[in-house]
């Protein structure tokens, strides 16, 4: 899941190196925190948080073939 969260975000903000991904796992799924530079944070979330919401769905789609349930917070 992480590598599917950075593949994304890096492609579309200016500063790749910038954009880090952590994953924690727990009894109720995969958790994940994404950071980008403050410059990108508007490239992630998109208007009216549409990229956000997509990636999110993205990521629930990728969670269910594995049984998963995931989580992702954009800081």
């Amino acid at each position: 899941m992480k590598e599917l969260v950075e593949h994304i975000v890096r492609t579309l903000v200016n500063d790749p190196a910038a954009a880090t991904v952590t994953e924690t796992e727990n009894e109720e799924g995969i958790f994940l925190l994404l950071k980008v530079a403050p410059e990108d944070m508007g490239k992630v979330i998109g208007k009216q948080g549409r990229i956000a919401k997509a990636i999110r769905v993205v990521l629930k789609a990728a969670g269910t073939r594995e049984g998963r349930k995931v989580t992702l917070e954009i800081e």
